[in-house]
């Protein structure tokens, strides 16, 4: 599989609930890292995601929003707390690089101002927010 989201995470799902028209898979991505993704129970069903089942969550760069801010309130599902490793300016964004637990990177896109805004810098540690609904899972048949 070749795709152009820039965070892939292999995991196994933990738990499938369903609602009326979507579900909330868990994956554990390993070293105490979940991700929480919410899809069509279509989705669900097509892809055979049931607890146990190998599956990748897909995460575009451009849908994580970072906070120096561990304690944030929001309503985003996952909160994926690491540390700045590398931050790429370019003229209007910044690719910054978070070091998850273990060996996981997460990648996100942000403005040079609201890297300026935050305060962000390499070994700053940080938190990633992503809504459960920008996480799309994959499966291998």
């Amino acid at each position: 599989m070749r795709t152009s989201a820039r965070n892939q995470y292999r995991g196994k799902v933990v738990s499938v609930r369903k609602g009326a028209v979507n579900c909330d898979v868990e994956l554990d991505l390993g070293h105490g890292v979940t991700i929480s993704a919410n899809i069509t129970n279509d989705a669900v069903q097509e892809l055979g995601l049931v607890p146990g089942r190998d599956a990748v969550a897909l995460i575009k760069s451009s849908f994580v929003l970072l906070t120096p801010d561990s304690d944030t309130r929001v309503s985003a599902r996952n909160k994926l707390r690491g540390t700045i490793s590398q931050i790429i300016p370019g003229a209007v964004n910044a690719e910054v690089k978070l070091q998850l637990a273990g060996t996981r990177v997460l990648t996100a896109v942000i403005t040079l101002d609201a890297l300026e805004e935050l305060n962000l810098v390499v070994g700053t540690p940080c938190t990633a927010l992503i809504k459960a609904s920008h996480v799309l899972i994959a499966v291998n048949d």
